[in-house]
């Protein structure tokens, strides 16, 4: 004789789900999203190759500044280098000197890993793995963040200990301890992690690789030379300059502030405020358009 199968009530799994840990959540959307990351070559190649690049650029400016130094150290040479920086003022800043190009290469990989999704269709089977979208959007951004973080600050160290006993050969190394010298290296990666979530930001707006990609680099390093070539006769554009999410991003680096300038602090509410409002507006956009 067959023994009646108790049924569980379509209402009551979720919740037995949710007791006994099974079913969606955060963190295994986490996990999903470091999965698909680090598994692709790709990926894990541009990654590599943005810390090479971060690394070697500091080595190229350390060896660079030694050779600006030595000639500022001749009266003869110092008198031709008026208006020159200073090479003991620049040294400073050469770990995270490689931040531009850091920017260019995160930038486009944060576009890329959202935007192909969109255009190979592929996010529709995100959003059914997590119908939360808010949810399955902003483990995106942490995981790219938070390796953007890596990337840059990890570069900045390397590079630091790199240019040291460059620079040390003329007697222009720091210590860690130095005035700026952490932050510095620090909100390298901070800046990284701010375009990262910007950039994302953009691809998913637009659901695009190359307009994601094109938009981003346009508004993070394009713009800023546009306006410094074409309006810097213009005192309101100069002002309104400022407020840039390059300039921001800028002075988080920046290890002395000059007369006027945004200090460290205020350059990451700039930045972190472009980047904070385009990823509120690009989660509301995703809630009310279809996939």
């Amino acid at each position: 004789m067959a023994t009646p199968t108790s049924q569980v009530p379509p209402a009551q799994r979720p919740r037995r789900q949710r007791e006994s840990g099974s079913g969606v959540n955060f963190g295994r959307v986490l996990k999903s999203e470091w999965i698909k990351v680090t598994t692709i070559p790709s990926t894990v190649i541009l990654i590599a190759t943005t810390v090479i690049v971060m690394v070697g650029i500091a080595a190229l400016l350390a060896w660079q500044t030694t050779f600006l130094f030595d000639a500022q150290s001749n009266p003869e040479m110092a008198a031709q280098m008026q208006g020159a920086p200073d090479a003991a003022e620049i040294s400073r800043d050469i770990p995270g000197s490689g931040l531009i190009f850091g920017q260019l290469l995160m930038a486009s990989l944060a576009v890329v890993l959202i935007a192909s999704e969109w255009g190979t269709g592929m996010i529709r089977s995100t959003m059914v793995a997590v119908p939360n979208r808010t949810s399955a959007l902003l483990a995106k951004q942490l995981i790219m963040a938070v390796i953007s973080f890596l990337v840059g600050a990890g570069s900045a160290l390397i590079g630091y200990f790199i240019a040291q006993p460059i620079l040390g050969s003329a007697d222009l190394g720091f210590s860690l301890d130095a005035d700026g010298a952490l932050l510095h290296i620090i909100n390298t990666g901070s800046v990284l992690a701010l375009v990262s979530v910007f950039a994302m930001s953009v691809g998913t707006l637009i659901r695009n690789t190359a307009g994601g990609v094109v938009t981003s680099i346009g508004v993070l390093l394009v713009l800023p030379i546009l306006v410094a070539i074409f309006g810097g006769s213009t005192e309101w554009v100069a002002d309104a300059a400022r407020f840039l999410p390059s300039s921001g991003g800028e002075q988080m680096v920046a290890t002395t502030i000059q007369d006027g300038d945004f200090n460290q602090w205020q350059g990451a509410l700039i930045l972190g405020g472009w980047s904070l409002l385009l990823l509120a507006v690009s989660l509301v956009v995703t809630k009310k358009r279809d996939v």
